[in-house]
């Protein structure tokens, strides 16, 4: 059975990358790409659906683990009756070869070493053809099933029932280096990689990229560890950001809230650039535009808010029902529903993302303008709609809220782009219009008895989302009726402390109701509570909060109090990037 989800840490290449759990079993892989098929599947079933377990032979032995330094590199060092070894697990950066590598050092005494190899491709639905590579490297194997073929270097294996295992003694001083390496079957080989090279360089690149981070005060080893995250889930080459590296885990254990995180979300893509902008990563909204530029090319009207990594818009979502899900909770899904879906709000936060670079600094092109131009017209046609908002309801359409904070948003950045760049546009028509989704927000957004803002038009309930309205400048964190809002999601939406995204009881997503607290959503609380001048109450948050990261400073999606776990897909990144503003606001007013 799967590991708990805080039991894993991810390590990257910044192309795809691995969840290593805290038993030394690799039990998540897609190869090459965080969107591809898994090779290693055993976080969505058993160990049958694929592994690479390295761990002492030693059933007592103990771990601790972390990350080398600020990178993504993973040293984990294990404790034996006879003896000490570290383990180092890296995914290298630079060349572009699918590689994983475990290198095994001897710290002290004589350790036994297990491994046992489960290479499952095409998620656990093609067991491959395994052979030797014979003469060139005896103890090699290849795999291969159908376009897939990895290449696994290092000591003996040997083959029984589908799956390689074998042992061997490391002695202090001594190291033995263990490297899987993806490639396409219809290719050679590709060479044994130079481990001592490949750590080096990676060690000094993701070192050096954190050294970039601008952030001068309170919890910077949590931003920093943040933004590492941040940067793993952006792949390398075309600049698409995934929402989390896995698919399916659980928002409610047992539940069919299980939906595949490993796309690009046009709204949490950008979300993310403008978190890199504030901490001095001003070339990752170039990175990021081209690849919007990309993804959304072509008429506005067929705007999608998703793509796959280079922008693939075909992400038609299924059940494996051969995987039995995390944990038995089924279904396992890949693709996303939700693509095909009019999600109003997300021109807003592309247009807060673009017009942050260019307070930034960032350089405008007439082309990336009427790039802005289009979806701005675009959404003039369609702001009236109800739509399926932020959390991606399977119920019916709604009038959001939210969503039309966002619409004010998107009208209010295209009119500065105007006034403030001197960029060219029917401002006074966007200014019509952004008032006159003001006035229907205010009109009809808000709940004079209860003196908040609601979910959606003609609602009493509220939503964890309307913590936002303050963050794109809709209203002051102090403003009134904000703190009537706050008032009413303490009220209402609260577990234990920690806010629910919505009360799912009510049925407005048209899913059975249960989930646990989002956590993104808690560290929102903790940016407005910084706002509102409530420092104490985001203080003792934030640090209840960070106590909920696993150990090596990970987050998931959701946290199950009652449990004590996390849940739902892992690392997300709308959890890291809410992570960093919050302590951004914490830092601005204790300054």
């Amino acid at each position: 059975m799967s590991l708990p989800i805080e039991d894993y840490a991810l390590i990257s290449d910044c192309y795809t990358g691995a969840l290593v759990g805290n038993d030394g079993s690799i039990d998540w892989l897609c190869l090459p790409r965080y969107d591809s098929a898994s090779t290693f599947g055993a976080l969505l079933g058993t160990e049958d659906n694929g592994r690479w377990l390295l761990a002492p032979a030693d059933e007592e032995a103990t771990a601790a683990r972390r990350y080398l330094g600020a990178t993504m590199i993973l040293v984990t060092r294990w404790r034996t009756h006879d003896g000490e070894v570290e383990v180092t697990d890296i995914m290298p950066h630079g060349d572009r070869r699918a590689d994983l590598i475990r290198r095994v050092r001897g710290i002290s005494g004589t350790v036994t070493m297990h491994q046992d190899l489960r290479i499952r491709f095409g998620y656990a639905s093609a067991i491959p053809w395994v052979r030797k590579l014979r003469d060139e490297e005896p103890s090699a194997l290849i795999a291969i099933a159908g376009p897939d073929a990895v290449i696994m270097r290092g000591p003996e294996l040997t083959g029984s029932n589908h799956s390689h295992s074998g042992e061997f003694t490391i002695r202090a001083g001594e190291i033995v280096d263990l490297s899987l390496t993806w490639y396409p079957a219809h290719k050679h080989p590709p060479t044994a990689p130079n481990v001592e090279a490949q750590l080096k360089h990676t060690h000094d690149w993701w070192t050096q990229w954190a050294e970039a981070c601008n952030h001068e005060g309170p919890y910077r080893d949590e931003i920093v560890r943040s933004l590492l995250v941040l940067r793993a889930l952006t792949h390398f080459e075309t600049g698409g950001i995934v929402a989390a590296a896995t698919t399916s885990l659980p928002e409610q254990f047992g539940g069919s809230r299980n939906w595949d995180y490993r796309y690009v979300w046009l709204r949490d893509a950008s979300l993310t650039i403008s978190v890199l902008l504030a901490h001095g990563y001003h070339a990752a909204v170039d990175h990021w535009r081209d690849w919007l530029l990309r993804a959304i090319a072509g008429s506005p009207s067929e705007l999608q808010i998703m793509y796959g990594l280079s922008g693939e818009r075909d992400l038609l979502e299924r059940e494996l029902s051969h995987l039995p899900g995390y944990q038995g909770a089924a279904p396992a899904r890949i693709g996303n529903a939700a693509s095909t879906q009019f999600q109003a709000d997300v021109i807003g936060e592309v247009m807060i993302g673009l017009h942050n670079g260019r307070l930034g600094g960032v350089r405008e092109t007439n082309f990336t303008w009427a790039l802005q131009r289009g979806l701005v017209a675009y959404l003039e046609d369609r702001w009236r709609m109800p739509d399926h908002g932020i959390w991606e309801i399977r119920g019916e359409p709604q009038h959001f809220t939210h969503s039309r904070v966002m619409v004010w948003a998107a009208f209010d950045r295209a009119i500065r782009g105007v006034q403030e760049f001197g960029l060219d546009g029917p401002v006074d028509r966007w200014i019509a219009l952004r008032d006159e989704v003001r006035t229907e927000i205010e009109t009809q957004g808000f709940d004079t008895e209860r003196g908040t803002y609601t979910q959606y038009f003609g609602t009493r309930e509220v939503d964890a989302a309307l913590l936002q309205l303050p963050q794109v400048g809709y209203c002051a964190p102090d403003d009134p009726r904000m703190l009537g809002t706050v008032a009413a999601i303490e009220a209402d939406l609260l577990r234990d402390g920690l806010p629910l995204r919505y009360r799912t009881e009510v049925g407005v997503d048209g899913l059975p109701p249960g989930e646990h607290p989002f956590l993104a959503c808690a560290f929102w609380l903790v940016e407005q509570y910084a706002g509102m001048g409530r420092v104490d109450d985001a203080r003792r948050l934030m640090d209840r909060l960070l106590g909920y990261s696993n150990d090596v400073g990970l987050f998931s999606e959701e946290y199950d109090v009652e449990d004590g776990r996390q849940a739902g897909n892992v690392p997300q990144a709308l959890t890291h990037l809410a992570l960093i503003r919050a302590a951004d606001a914490i830092t601005k007013v204790e300054q």
